[in-house]
């Protein structure tokens, strides 16, 4: 009987123990609380270059987003045809070569262009011969010799032959051959084709021997002396548009830099995909190497609001979460700082728009500078 009274004593007491230990762990502080305040003294502060600051008014632009291509105007962009078909003869260019406008681009052989000489050749001698029968025939009607209708035929005759004339006369020039040069015998095969505007070679669709006919496209010449922003802009936001507003715009595949634009011209008419388009002229183009038909991410300034706002070097974002350290005080050895956390807002120039601070002390300063090297200890 002793022996059981002598286990439950110990098993009591082993419990008071236990007991004791778990309320002594209860009332102890975690050790894993988080301290909210940050010492340092002030040969870090001025070593690290550190600052303070304070919350500011500051402007934020209120955008639009659009997406679209640095385009060229129509006649700074040119399609190189044939009026008539023929085989390359010559092609010397390559894609990226620059041309002036009235330069040789290639060469097209065709006998029908031997023809096309010979036919004007004869049709000229027979002009020359049909207008002076009708000449003839006029004097002669005036003095009542010949009869109307043989006037009429010789007029007739005259006319429709220098109709033929004339029309042979333009196809040569647009088939580029010299008009002297044919009236005196000198007959060729082959024509050349000269570029219709200044530019680069962005296009070349043949190479030498290739048979080209009046609609196949020969090569492309585009000039990037007057390129500008051609942006789809969503239906929703076309009432905000206006002539004038500042464009800021990036192109994500080849840089990060952001550059600026105008909007110049607001289309009038809404495409199928619910999109009007905005025509943005570009600021200090000769300055950068743009490239026709690069994608372009742009936002249109419509307004802009004034909000609170802190450096954004001042704000840490840990874990999606911004933090902010605040001066609590400060003596001739040491600065304390609280780790506060703010709710944020847009970013803009180097600023970040501080919300829900109506609360704050008007004189409260924060480390705008060097908050990053501390927060992310």
């Amino acid at each position: 009987m002793k022996y059981y009274q002598y286990i439950s004593a110990t098993i009591l007491v082993v419990t008071f123990i236990a007991a004791c230990k778990n309320k002594e762990s209860e009332t102890e502080p975690s050790n894993n609380t988080t301290d909210l305040t940050v010492t340092i003294s002030r040969a870090q502060f001025e070593s690290g270059g550190m600052r303070l600051g304070q919350i500011t008014n500051e402007s934020f632009p209120q955008t639009i987003r659009a997406t679209g291509m640095i385009e060229v105007p129509p006649e700074n962009k040119a399609v190189v045809s044939a009026f008539i078909g023929g085989y390359v003869k010559e092609t010397p260019l390559l894609i990226g070569d620059v041309v002036k406008k009235g330069q040789a681009l290639l060469s097209i052989e065709n006998p029908e262009f031997v023809t096309l000489q010979q036919n004007y050749l004869e049709t000229k001698q027979q002009v020359s011969f049909l207008q002076a029968e009708y000449e003839r025939q006029q004097q002669l009607i005036a003095e009542n010799i010949s009869s109307q209708k043989s006037f009429l035929k010789a007029e007739s005759d005259y006319k429709a032959k220098l109709a033929l004339y004339n029309g042979l006369k333009q196809k040569l020039r647009m088939l580029n051959f010299s008009i002297e040069k044919v009236e005196s015998g000198d007959i060729r095969s082959v024509a050349n084709i000269y570029a219709p505007i200044e530019g680069s070679i962005t296009k070349m669709n043949v190479s030498k021997g290739t048979y080209v006919s009046p609609s196949d496209e020969i090569m492309e010449i585009i000039d990037n002396d007057h390129i500008h922003l051609e942006l789809n802009v969503f239906e929703k936001d076309v009432m905000k548009l206006e002539k004038g507003q500042l464009i800021s715009f990036a192109i994500p595949e080849s840089s990060e830099e952001a550059y600026e634009a105008e909007v110049y011209l607001i289309g009038t008419n809404i495409e199928d995909n619910r999109t009007i388009k905005v025509h943005g002229e570009l600021k200090e183009k000769k300055q950068h190497n743009f490239l026709t038909g690069m994608f372009v991410d742009a936002n249109i300034v419509t307004s802009s609001l004034e909000k609170q706002a802190l450096p954004s070097m001042a704000v840490v974002e840990i874990n999606n979460i911004s933090f902010a350290l605040k001066l609590v005080s400060e003596n001739d050895e040491t600065f304390v700082f609280e780790k506060v956390v703010l709710k944020t807002g847009d970013r803009y120039n180097d600023f970040t728009a501080v919300e829900e601070v109506e609360s704050e002390v008007a004189d409260t300063r924060y480390l705008t500078k060097g908050a990053f090297s501390l927060l992310a200890e």
